[in-house]
């Protein structure tokens, strides 16, 4: 049976993230309610328009270390435009830095990471990993996280996580796209590409996602497709597909 390559996603695939962004923003709505007190603004409508703000941004910009931050600036500004309140430095200060925290927390895996990679190295498959952002970010997030030891030098981040670069990696590495999998959960940046490059796919839906990430798949598969829900039957499914096709012939 032919051994598999894998890239895997990291945010919100093997270590938790979007939680810790929801965490910041909650705080920025409450402190903009306060600033704002008076004035005819819900938590929910900050929110609403702090994330209108961040997706442009990173539609524009791709994953730039300086997108989420400034989405605060840019909603605090808006607002206060808006309002006729008077704009504060600050306050503006204080924004950029609370925006900013979101990258220094602490890593928490997803259930079942380690074993899961542990088994799927064991089992002679090649790992990438295949994740946006900014590289200094990352890569704190990678040795943390203990992930050098299953990817080595088969890291790969970019702010524009698309199927133009993707393919350039399935290119550059020589890979068969007949066995080559995309693992991640954002239906954007890793099952689309994946499936528009003619690799197989595995969808791993995150407990909290953003709007950024809520696309329609229109791209036929033209090999597996898997949507799975816990990162342990990753192995099981990659073996059991694989396995078909070998007694297939095909």
């Amino acid at each position: 049976m032919s051994k598999q390559t894998i890239l895997f996603d990291m945010d919100d695939t093997l270590i938790y993230c979007n939680k810790f962004f929801d965490s910041v923003i909650d705080r920025f709505a409450d402190q903009m309610k306060t600033w704002f007190q008076g004035y005819p603004l819900s938590v929910e409508e900050l929110k609403r328009k702090q994330a209108q703000i961040d997706l442009e941004r990173v539609m524009l910009n791709g994953f730039s270390p300086d997108h989420f931050p400034q989405s605060f600036v840019d909603t605090y500004e808006y607002y206060s435009e808006l309002t006729g309140r008077p704009k504060s430095q600050e306050e503006i200060g204080r924004l950029l830095a609370l925006g900013s925290s979101v990258y220094s927390h602490s890593i928490e895996p997803y259930a079942h990471m380690e074993e899961t990679l542990n088994e799927l190295q064991e089992n002679g498959h090649t790992l990438h990993l295949y994740t946006g952002g900014d590289p200094a970010i990352q890569m704190r997030k990678v040795t943390e996280a203990g992930l050098d030891r299953y990817f080595g030098d088969r890291i790969h981040i970019t702010r524009h996580k698309n199927a133009e670069f993707l393919n350039g990696l399935i290119r550059g590495y020589g890979l068969d796209r007949r066995n080559t999998w995309m693992i991640g959960n954002s239906l954007r940046t890793d099952i689309l590409p994946a499936l528009k490059n003619g690799i197989h796919a595995i969808f791993m839906p995150a407990e909290r996602e953003w709007a950024y990430n809520q696309v329609e798949v229109d791209v036929k598969p033209s090999g597996a497709y898997f949507t799975l829900t816990s990162l342990n039957q990753i192995p099981k499914t990659i073996h059991g597909y694989t396995l078909s096709k070998y007694a297939s012939g095909s």
